[in-house]
């Protein structure tokens, strides 16, 4: 695939060499600067003066002045010319000889006394562009002989030249090149790599040079190109290793040279010229009768008989920009970073992501999205690039201009697509993958707010799953953008989410109301009335939650105070005043009821008026459930059994003042009964329980409840008390209407209880007429506790009793002891000197004053064992 690399620029027309001489032939060139130098077959050189000058079209020409031509006296042509600048010689090979002339005369420089500055059967030279020798006064050249199989090598100085080594070779070398120690021969039958200062040697590949002109040139440090059979151009470093492919040139190549990152190849007809990193012909111009091409310094010059070119290379940003016009991505970059070593590295930096970001949207154009968006990252390419081909998706605040000279040749999308919708539907697909990956990465710097409203509204025009997941998190977008987008797509409840991220929570709010009211249409949440409720319960503006529980509650008053009871605590002084909540419930009945349960029995406040007014709402819910016709038995009863357990487990409540209110209410008698237990009026209870009710079960459960607290001489005297209850009643009964239920309540009571009771006061209770077997459970159980009690006090009287014994021990074993006292000892009491010798010892020996221990027996309330005994020191 061709690309336009160089343009073929004349620089020595044939008028200014030769003027009327039309058999002069040009042999050889040097150039080093601005100074050419020809040397021709009738055996002068001449010497120009090359300047570059730019045309009025801006391209690259050349201007040849002739300063001086010189004969060199002998009958032959000219070799070779090789310029020493550093010396200001040119080294001359003419009739198989070598000698030095002047840069600027041209005058042939005579012989130093002791040394010559010729040498002779020579049949080729080359110099040493990579010296070994540090003197930067003398240059190191390679010599073949023509007559042995030799190659020599000599330090050329300003007059004179000096051997300094003299290596053989098999065969009779044709061409050398030299870089450092390392000579690249090619000798009659193969080439072969030569270290002239150890002797080692590495042959490479046959060649012939009777068929075929041999090429060895030296491309850099310890590396050469070679004319290889088979039309090949073959690279070989020092170690005879090829690190690069071939190149395929003509069968006839005359000369070569390589201006990085080409290879410039001359044959008979054509300039050919191929690419180092693809190995691609690349270029292909027409030039006859060339018979000499050299690279000077990077700067490539050819000769055909009668004039002289300069192969100007374009600039590789031009070339690369060719590349990428034509579409050829992956030649453009690898163009460009083969450039890297040709280009100062900042530059490079800049070129190389331009290309990569250029190479992007070309691809983006084939819709390779893939390869586009590894080369957008990789050329850190600033994404609003990218979303500017997206009509609209920018916000209208966004400073953005696109790149100038721009990187691709887009108007916008629709141009891109040309109409083709399943492709624009691509396109936006991979943006918002491509926007999502690089939206966090340092490549979005600056611009959050145009990358993120750009993703917004693609997330909503798309359905896309992710819109929510932006908006609830950090989040860039411009409200003015999005707002109406948003809307546009019937997106309401992600509108609410950018506005509670901006800040307007009553803007949010307002337009989740309008969804779950019906106004707006959007199926996002389902459960967006609880949802609604939760963000009331977490909200830190009590302006804004007093503002709209209302119609929370109005909407469903049992999810609706959650905004209460599930809101969390917290420390920043946006807790709601329980006081201000229920005042706030009171025309919200239900909601008042679930609120002050939470704060009864789920938060345990200690507050008598919550207490209260909880139980005034359950007795007034169920006041309302018995004036129902017909009455639900079932909400009644679960009603009731509410009110009750509040009115027995609940110590805080006004009991006066809820007993008022069951005063004149026959139809809640037990838990007027509950009440009355509460007061401490446990007659008027079980009156009501036994006489009113006649609900035995519930009178010993009220017995449990009313003395579980209590100690066992209270539950005893509150179950006799019961037992009365029924044996008054009982005996009241038999004598009038003969009813026994209240007989057999006392009996059950005993014989379930009989624990409780003091056997000794129910048989004097107990009616004579009442047989054995009726109260057989209870007298045996009475026994059997009896016994039971009899038995233990007889074990903890025996161990009392060792114990006694055992103390007696004691007291004698420390009666037998001495005890010494002095009246430099002190009282562990009072800490005073003993004074007299009769003392107490407490247990462990020690003495105190007889007064302190009367003293401290006195104040305290427990009993210490002492003992009393007189001792004289």
């Amino acid at each position: 695939m061709s690309v336009k690399a160089f343009e073929l620029v004349p620089a020595v027309e044939r008028d200014v060499l030769m003027g009327d001489k039309a058999r002069i032939n040009i042999e050889c060139i040097e150039c080093c600067g601005k100074h050419l130098y020809l040397g021709t077959n009738d055996c002068f050189i001449h010497h120009f003066l090359l300047d570059e000058v730019a045309t009025s079209k801006g391209k690259l020409a050349y201007s040849a002045q002739k300063l001086l031509h010189k004969y060199l006296g002998l009958k032959r042509p000219v070799a070779e010319l090789r310029a020493a600048s550093a010396l200001e010689r040119l080294i001359v090979l003419c009739d198989g000889v070598v000698f030095l002339v002047d840069m600027l005369t041209l005058e042939t420089v005579p012989s130093a006394a002791g040394g010559g500055a010729k040498i002779r059967g020579v049949a080729a030279f080359c110099v040493n562009e990579n010296p070994v020798n540090g003197d930067p006064f003398c240059v190191e050249m390679c010599v073949l002989s023509s007559k042995r199989r030799t190659v020599q090598i000599y330090m050329v100085y300003e007059d004179r030249v000096q051997l300094v080594k003299d290596v053989s070779t098999p065969e009779q070398p044709c061409a050398v090149s030299l870089d450092g120690y390392f000579l690249c021969l090619a000798l009659a039958t193969q080439y072969m790599i030569l270290n002239y200062n150890t002797g080692a040697s590495q042959d490479l590949f046959p060649y012939s040079s009777e068929e075929k002109r041999p090429i060895v040139k030296r491309i850099g440090r310890e590396e050469f190109l070679l004319a290889a059979p088979g039309g090949l151009g073959m690279f070989a470093n020092a170690e005879g290793i090829s690190q690069r492919a071939p190149v395929r040139w003509s069968e006839n190549v005359i000369g070569a040279a390589v201006c990085f990152p080409y290879v410039v190849a001359l044959d008979e007809n054509f300039i050919t010229i191929h690419s180092m990193l693809d190995q691609q012909l690349k270029q292909t111009l027409s030039f006859r009768d060339g018979h000499i091409l050299q690279d000077f310094e990077g700067k490539v010059i050819l000769a055909s008989t009668k004039a002289v070119y300069v192969l100007v290379p374009l600039p590789l940003e031009r070339q690369i920009q060719d590349l990428l016009t034509s579409q050829r991505v992956e030649e453009a970059l690898v163009l460009t970073e083969g450039a890297q070593r040709n280009i100062p590295k900042d530059k490079y930096q800049i070129l190389h992501k331009r290309i990569l970001q250029q190479a992007g949207f070309i691809q983006f154009g084939q819709l390779q999205f893939q390869e586009a968006k590894e080369h957008f990252k990789k050329g850190q390419l600033d994404v609003r690039e990218l979303i500017s081909l997206y009509p609209l998706l920018l916000p209208a605040s966004s400073s953005f201009t696109r790149c100038h000279p721009p990187l691709h040749e887009f108007a916008d999308l629709n141009h891109l697509a040309q109409g083709d919708q399943e492709k624009v539907l691509r396109c936006k697909k991979f943006l918002i993958s491509y926007v999502t990956e690089v939206r966090n990465t340092e490549v979005a710097n600056g611009c959050r707010e145009d990358i993120d409203t750009a993703l917004l509204k693609l997330y909503a025009e798309q359905n896309h799953d992710s819109l929510l997941d932006l908006l609830a998190s950090d989040n860039a977008c411009v409200l003015a953008d999005s707002v109406p987008w948003l809307e546009k797509y019937h997106k309401y409840f992600a509108l609410g989410l950018l506005y509670h991220y901006k800040g307007q929570d009553s803007a949010a709010l307002q337009t989740w109301i309008r969804i779950v009211d019906g106004d707006l249409q959007d199926a996002t949440r389902s459960d967006l009335y609880s949802y609604i409720v939760d963000f009331l319960c977490s909200c830190s503006s009590l302006d804004i939650v007093w503002k709209y529980a209302d119609w929370a509650l109005q909407k469903d008053p049992t999810t609706g105070v959650h905004i209460f009871t599930k809101r969390p605590k917290s420390r920043n002084g946006s807790n709601l005043s329980p006081d201000d909540v229920v005042t706030y419930l009171g025309r919200h009945c239900r909601a008042l009821l679930l609120y002050l349960e939470h704060l009864v029995l789920e938060e345990k406040i200690q507050k008598e008026k919550f207490h209260t007014h909880l139980a005034v709402l359950y007795l007034e819910r169920v006041l309302s459930l018995l004036s129902e016709s017909p009455v639900n038995e079932e909400r009644l009863n679960r009603g009731r059994d509410r009110l009750q357990a509040m009115l027995r487990e609940s110590n805080l409540y006004r009991v006066q003042f809820l007993l008022g209110k069951l005063e004149n209410c026959e139809q809640l008698l037990l838990e007027r009964a509950t009440l009355h237990g509460k007061l401490e009026e446990h007659d008027k209870a079980l009156h009501i329980l036994v006489h009113q009710l006649r609900d035995f079960h519930s009178a010993e459960a009220f017995c449990t409840w009313a003395s579980s607290s209590r100690d066992f001489p209270y539950q005893q005297r509150l179950f006799h008390k019961l037992l009365e209850v029924y044996l008054d009643g009982g005996c009241v009964a038999a004598a009038g209407s003969g009813d026994g239920d209240l007989k057999m309540a006392a009996v059950d009571l005993l014989n379930r209880h009989g624990e409780v009771f003091d056997a000794v006061m129910v048989l004097h209770l107990l009616p004579e007429e009442w047989s054995l077997q009726l109260l057989r459970p209870f007298l045996g159980r009475a026994v059997r506790a009896s016994m039971h009690a009899c038995r233990t006090s007889h074990i903890a009287l025996g161990l009392s009793h060792s114990e006694h014994l055992q103390l007696l021990h004691d007291r004698l074993k420390e009666r037998k002891k001495p005890i010494l006292v002095s009246d430099k000892k002190g009282c562990h009491l009072c800490h005073n000197t003993f004074s007299e010798p009769d003392v107490v010892c407490l247990p462990g020996g020690v003495p105190v004053h007889v007064h302190c221990v009367a003293q401290r027996i006195k104040d305290s309330p427990t009993k210490r064992h002492l003992t009393n005994s007189s001792n004289h020191t």
